[in-house]
Parts: C-alpha cells; structure tokens; sequence
C-alpha cells in the first residue's frame, strides 16, 4: 500500500498572545483502512435569516467583481466571530438570532473557558452546547440580543462545482476579519475523526464529501466559513495539507486547504442543539480503496475499483449480515486476502470508499436495511445488512 508523504493537520488554534499550538495531525485517508461512521438525513434544518443576493452597488474605482467581494465582506464578516479560549483561539459564525454559532469542535476542546469576539470589538461569553467530533462540529450558545447579530446564509453543498470561486473569512494568525478567496479544487475528499473506532484496532470514523479549495486558510482560521460567490455558507474550514512550517512549529498554507460540507452540518446541528450529540448510524467496517493493479493482483481480486474489507466489527451490523474481512496472508503486511470487495449499495455503483460513506450519509438512518453488492471468491453476491447506531 503506498504511503503518503504529506501529513494531514487540522488547523491550529492560535494562542494567546499569538503563539500558535502545533496541530494534531490527522492520520492519511486514502490507502488506509476507514470504518464507516455515517450521518443520516435529518429531519430538521437549521433556521438561518437569509443574506440579500443582490448585485452589489457601483463602487468608484472598483471592478465587478472587486466590488463583489466588497458586498460579501460587508454584508458577511459581522456574522463571522473570533473565538478565543484559554488553550488557543479559531473562527466561527452565528446561524440563527437566537444566539447559536458553529465553529470546528477542535476549536474549543478541553477549553474551561469560551470568549467570543464580534467584529465590533464586543465580548462576550459562550459556552458549548453540543459537539460531534467525528465531524468535528460543535456548537455554541451566546446571550446577545437578537438585532445585534448578523447570521449567515446556509447554502447547499451538493449543487458545489470544481473551479467555482469560493471565499473564506476568518481570523488566521489571529488577524481579525480576513478574507481570502480562491476556488474549489476538489469534491468527494474523506478526512478522519481523531477517534478510533470500536472493535477495529485503529481505524477510525470518517467524514465524507468534504470539499478541498486553494482559497489560502491558516491556523485560527478553524471553523470560519467558506462562502460561494453569494455570500452563502458552503463548508465550515476544518483542515490543511502541508508540509511548510511556520513560526511555533506550525504548517501553513500551501493552497490545499479542506471544509466540512454544510449539508453535514445542518444535518448534525439540530441533534446538538436539541440535545447535545448526534447518532450516527454505523455499518461496523473498515475498508481501502486504495488497490493497484499488483495488489489487486495479490488480493485475488477481478476490479481494483469497490471499497475492500479490511476489518469487521465483532457483532457489528456487517458481522452479524455476514459481511468478511480478508484473513490470508499474502505478503501486503496487514493486508489480507479472502475479504469482500464491495462494489454496489442499494443497486447504487461503488467505486472507491467515499461512494459507499457518501450514500450512507446521505440516504440512509439507523435501523434502515440496506443491500451490498460484494464480490467473494469470484462470485457476486447481494449481501442485506441492518445498520445499528455507532458505538
């Protein structure tokens, strides 16, 4: 299995008095195995005051589309805030005029104390009312009067194009109320929860469809929103791919940055809201994707593309439906032949992992029968598993 060379990070919370926490690094995704931690569809969405999408007002001296980005930044940055705690700092936006705001979960971790900054220099307290550190989403309460807060857009991350210009707002470095732009790079990208799974040594949950962009983000920029060319919120910034330090032992930019789809997060807010966590519905395995045509070869395997057991959870869902994990040694270390290679769910196409999370993301709730279609010892077979709630 190949190796990859460049270390994922989450973006680092920027201390106080600017001194920067080196970033927990967040194992690499592809070529690994990855047990399925999924998000159904919720039945619930998340109340947001609409942004007027208006064309923005000639402004003397500026172009179209500078004065583009003039309108996002007014209209926007008042409801981006500054996060600072006692272990560090990041970014975060308020959703509703009730005074919620979402930020990355590793913002705020381990903190004793939640300090929000509004882009008028008022202070006030928070305090955590719900994480998910899978998605690595949590949310805060503040308690400031309904008209004086700015609340974003929630767009929808599933109409996201590659090339479409994209902007960040946040507080890298802890540079107040920065703005960046760029465009979206990449959709489909898997990153993984700093939690290992139950029962799979350690492999860990996964996080699907998030988006990757070259719109530079920093540490403290953790949590701020990625907006489309409306001001609308499409991901929250969550991560980095790099290999150039900064000052403190800190990675920065080098154009690969990663957010957290908002489709997630309107899925997941709701639960948090109303009750502090989210459930996940859970399949039990662990899977690569990652096969070349020699290890397709070792493996015994007539297709490289399908998502590969690799591991499957004692009594989990897919033990119990008789889903198997590859057990004979052929020389690939921990990568054993004899297991499924699933290749469909739901009569839908499998062709790499992230088409298996993405649909059980997306279509699926615990306690909900699904059917895999696996390839085993050369044969096809359709394989029914009940999906059970995450451990």
């Amino acid at each position: 299995m190949r190796k990859h060379l460049w270390p994922w990070l989450i973006l680092g919370l920027l201390a106080l008095a600017c001194n920067t926490f080196a970033p927990p690094a967040i194992p690499p995704v592809q070529g690994t195995a990855q047990p399925v931690a999924t998000t159904p569809p919720a039945q619930a969405t998340v109340s947001a005051m609409p942004v007027t999408v208006a064309a923005p007002p000639p402004v003397e001296g500026l172009d179209t589309e500078e004065a583009l980005f003039v309108s996002i930044y007014e209209r926007v940055s008042p409801a981006v805030v500054y996060i600072q705690t006692d272990l560090g700092s990041g970014s975060g936006f308020v959703i509703d005029k009730e005074g919620h705001i979402v930020t990355n979960y590793h913002v705020i971790s381990g903190a004793n104390r939640i300090e929000i900054v509004f882009t008028n220099k008022t202070r006030v307290e928070a305090r955590e009312i719900g994480h998910d550190e899978d998605a690595d989403i949590a949310v805060l309460k503040v308690d400031v009067p309904a008209d004086q807060l700015t609340v974003v857009e929630l767009g929808d991350s599933s109409t996201v194009k590659v090339g479409q210009r994209v902007i960040a707002i946040g507080n890298p470095f802890g540079l107040q109320s920065t703005m960046t732009a760029g465009i979206v790079s990449g959709l489909g990208r898997t990153l993984q929860s700093e939690r290992t799974a139950p029962g799979l040594g350690t492999g860990r949950f996964s996080n699907p469809n998030v988006i990757q962009t070259d719109a530079a983000i920093n540490p403290g920029n953790s949590g701020g929103p990625l907006l489309d060319s409306h001001g609308r919120v499409i991901g929250i910034n969550s991560a980095i791919r790099s290999t150039t330090p900064g000052g403190n032992g800190q990675f920065v930019n080098t154009g690969i940055g990663f957010a957290v789809p908002i489709n997630t997060v309107k899925r997941i807010i709701p639960a948090l809201i109303k009750d502090g966590r989210y459930t996940y519905p859970w399949l039990g395995i662990s899977a690569t994707d990652q096969l070349d045509l020699e290890t397709q070869r070792a493996l015994g395997l007539p297709q490289s593309t399908g998502a590969y057991v690799t591991e499957v959870t004692p009594g989990g869902p897919a033990d119990q439906a008789g889903i198997r994990a590859g057990t004979r040694d052929v020389g690939l270390g921990q990568l054993r032949a004899g297991g499924d290679l699933i290749v469909a769910i739901d009569g839908r196409e499998v062709r790499d992992f992230s088409d298996l999370i993405s649909y059980l993301v997306s279509d699926t709730e615990v306690g909900q029968t699904v059917t895999l279609t696996v390839l085993r010892d050369g044969r096809k077979m359709d394989i029914q598993v009940k999906l059970g709630a995450r451990p």
